[in-house]
């Protein structure tokens, strides 16, 4: 057991480490760690946990690495991957604040700011493809777990074209996605 909550820590304390970008961009990075690398859960199971993350209160990060170290490792697994994932968060932000009120007018500090944003998109974008397709030897294929049928296609062309051209809050979008599947299957 000692093992297993260590790996949790190290693995959640790395991806809060190299993430940029906020929950949704560290998706890509949980789901390649815990179902991937470790096979602690399914991708059935972290489609689960991504959905509950994002339908519960607060950051869909911490509420996911709350959930997958509930799933390996019971209520001390859940301390344990959350306060490892919060923790360079925090290290890094008090560097940061430091750092930014010393150089804040440097041009080279704008840049590399900047410069941070297409890979945020980046791994956004990831999340949102780990989500829907399974890349494996064989090839790439839909996950059927996630778009079992025509209908789970339709809410999601639905939530995507409500988000983009209505510029619907991602809060209802979240919540009548929650209650439409409910009704449906």
């Amino acid at each position: 057991m000692i093992g297993t909550l260590l790996q949790l820590f190290w693995t959640f304390f790395t991806i809060g480490l190299f993430n940029f970008g906020g929950g949704g961009a560290m998706l890509s990075l949980i789901q390649a760690q815990v179902v991937t690398r470790f096979g602690w859960i399914t991708e059935g199971q972290f489609t689960d946990i991504v959905a509950i993350s994002q339908t519960t209160p607060g950051p869909i990060g911490i509420n996911c690495a709350t959930y997958v170290g509930y799933e390996v490792g019971g209520v001390i697994g859940s301390m344990t991957s959350t306060f490892a994932l919060v923790l360079p968060s925090f290290l890094i932000f008090y560097g940061i604040i430091t750092l930014y009120n010393k150089y804040r007018t440097s041009a080279m500090f704008e840049n590399m700011m900047t410069g941070l944003r297409p890979a945020v998109a980046g791994l956004i974008g990831a999340a949102a493809f780990i989500l829907i397709f399974k890349v494996d030897l064989q090839g790439i294929s839909v996950l059927k777990d996630n778009f079992p049928d025509w209908t789970s296609w339709a809410i999601l062309a639905a939530s995507v074209c409500a988000s983009l051209f209505f510029k619907v809050n991602p809060i209802l979008l979240i919540l009548a996605g929650g209650l439409i599947g409910f009704i449906i299957y």
